[in-house]
């Protein structure tokens, strides 16, 4: 099993230059023992003028996602915060930033959150935003809001905030010191003192599936020559009902959904290159049958035809 830095792509972002222009992001690596699991931690803070909506079309990953919105120069009592666990988004994720706000994030490698919640399989998530307790029952007044509040795991808007922002989650009430401890300090440090220490207290547990889990979605991501479940099978040595049975415990979707959303983000990353991309020859990198599929993906996932897309993007 490899450790994993932080990406330094923006693969998934719908807009990247926008988002960026908007809210102060970054990434962190976080402490040895957790890298074998972890793609990155994500930071967000924002002050906006008016309100901005972000876009994501999710990568296959879990994310656990602390968050605040209202006045940063005070303690999170003074805000609404909460935690959740959110599984694989299944639809492009829209978020809507208003005022000021802060989100620390955890984005698990696909395959990587299982050992640290190793009670279910990780498809007892994907398409949903629960509160941290329902996964982490020790942290029951982390996400626990006041009557009324509203319940994270009713189908919330699908998607995940892995990369570009946070989901509305459930107002707590006396906050806990795992919340106030990622959430109050100024520095990126603390923060992420607080996300290490968090994520050791529940794990993670040896899981040798987990590891073969994470190796095959890295060559999945990484090598354009696997398009088809079949294929994925042939180099993995086991069978496709294998395969299917191995993703839905430890990633959370199927081996082919994972193959058509790296597509996907790749395509997403071409539009960003260059309005007049060659779509046909990129259908056909990626083994799509021919570029009418292509597109017709692209739009169903992003809402828009890729050269659409491309057209209204922000100028860095």
């Amino acid at each position: 099993m490899t450790a994993s830095a932080p990406r330094r792509d923006t693969r998934g972002i719908v807009d990247p230059a926008e988002l960026l222009a908007r809210v102060r992001f970054r990434r962190h690596t976080p402490a040895p023992e957790l890298r074998p699991y972890l793609e990155h931690y994500w930071l967000i803070d924002w002050d906006l003028p008016e309100p901005y909506a972000s876009h994501v079309v999710p990568h296959p990953s879990v994310n656990v996602v602390f968050q605040q919105y209202g006045p940063l120069d005070g303690p999170p009592e003074a805000a609404e915060s909460s935690a959740e666990v959110s599984g694989i988004g299944l639809g492009l994720f829209t978020q809507k930033l208003t005022g000021t706000g802060r989100v620390c994030g955890v984005q698990f490698r696909p395959g990587g959150f299982r050992p640290f919640a190793p009670a279910w399989p990780v498809s007892a998530w994907t398409g949903r935003r629960v509160p941290l307790a329902e996964v982490f029952p020790d942290t029951a007044d982390a996400s626990a809001g006041p009557a009324g509040a509203g319940d994270a795991s009713a189908s919330p808007a699908e998607g995940s905030g892995g990369d570009a922002g946070p989901g509305p989650g459930v107002v707590s009430g006396a906050l806990p010191s795992v919340l106030t401890a990622v959430l109050s300090p100024d520095g990126d440090p603390a923060r992420v003192a607080a996300l290490d220490a968090f994520l050791l207290a529940h794990g993670p547990a040896p899981d040798p599936a987990a590891a073969q889990a994470m190796e095959l979605v890295d060559l999945v991501r990484g090598d354009r020559t696997v398009r088809t479940v079949s294929g994925l099978a042939a180099v993995s040595g086991l069978s496709a009902r294998s395969l299917q049975r191995l993703f839905a415990s430890h990633v959370g979707v199927g081996p082919k959904w994972v193959i058509l959303r790296y597509r996907i983000h790749e395509a997403l990353e071409r539009a960003e290159e260059a309005e007049a991309a060659d779509w046909a020859g990129l259908a056909a990198e990626l083994g799509y049958s021919d570029q009418a599929h292509l597109v017709r993906d692209f739009t169903a996932t992003v809402g828009v035809p890729p050269t659409a897309y491309a057209r209204g993007l922000s100028v860095p």
